[in-house]
This record gives structure tokens, C-alpha cells and sequence, in this order.
């Protein structure tokens, strides 16, 4: 998909929003959920999605909407490191196919990294267990501050 387009009310993101496929939660607020990606590029990778725009990515998102997400990225960032202590965190957006983006609703990726493990492909890789990342997803929100 291109830069431009219409919003799929029923991607993926907006199902897990609507609470019509699950997900491992992290944090949520009126504006932003936090919740475990189910295609781990490591270790604690986590998604910070708008729950009221309607973007599809960064550049169709206004300012208040950006505001309200990258506050809830800094904060689930600082999180992940508390609960996980990585050696780096990778956070990453990505906007069109060519990007890398594969669901179009805005979203951030946040993705801890250690040096002596290697980093998965984003997009591919096998599905993590969802009892493991409700564990994750639990001790990361903990650490919210």
C-alpha cells in the first residue's frame, strides 16, 4: 500500500481497540493502548497505537493525536527498560509498504535490544505464545510510572 489511502475500520489494530481480538495489554488511557506485538522482533516488543485517529500513518495524524502518542511511548519505553533492562531500545514507526509498514493504523513499535542477540525480521518470524506475553505484558506494566 501507498502513502495515501482510506482507513480500514476493520484492521487489525482497530479489532484489538474494539476488543474483538485479543491482545497482551500493557497501558491504556483514553487516547493510546500499549499491548505486546504478537510477532516479536525481540524479547518485550511492544505497539503503541492511537485508539481515536483514524491515521493510517504518521503523516495523516494532527498534532494532538502525535502528542498523545509519543507521551505514551516515552512512558511504556521507560517501562520496558525498567522491567527488562536491555542494552538499547529501538523505537520505530514506519509509514507505507515500502517502509516497511504491514498495518495501517498509526503505530509505534517499541522493541528492546540486547548485544548478544540477534534482532528478528520485522513481519516475519513465528507467532509468540500469548501466555508469555501476558506474563510480559504484565511485568513491563509494573514498571509504568
Amino acid at each position: 500500500m501507498s502513502l495515501d489511502g482510506a482507513y480500514d475500520p476493520d484492521n487489525i489494530f482497530a479489532k484489538i481497540i474494539r476488543r474483538e481480538l485479543p491482545s497482551a495489554i500493557i497501558y491504556e488511557d483514553e487516547e493510546v493502548l500499549a499491548f505486546m506485538d504478537v510477532f516479536p522482533q525481540s524479547k518485550g516488543h511492544c505497539l503503541v497505537i492511537s485508539k481515536t485517529s483514524r491515521a493510517r500513518n504518521l503523516l495523516e495524524a494532527d498534532a494532538g493525536t502525535l502528542n498523545s502518542l509519543i507521551a505514551a511511548v516515552q512512558k511504556v519505553t521507560r517501562a520496558v527498560r525498567e522491567a527488562l533492562d536491555p542494552d538499547g531500545i529501538v523505537v520505530t514507526q514506519f509509514n507505507g509498504a515500502p517502509a516497511g509498514q504491514t498495518v495501517y493504523h498509526l503505530h509505534f513499535h517499541i522493541i528492546p535490544r540486547w548485544l548478544d542477540q540477534p534482532l528478528g525480521r520485522h513481519g516475519e518470524g513465528p507467532m509468540a505464545d500469548s501466555t508469555q506475553l501476558g506474563d510480559l505484558a504484565q511485568l513491563i506494566a509494573t514498571r509504568l510510572t
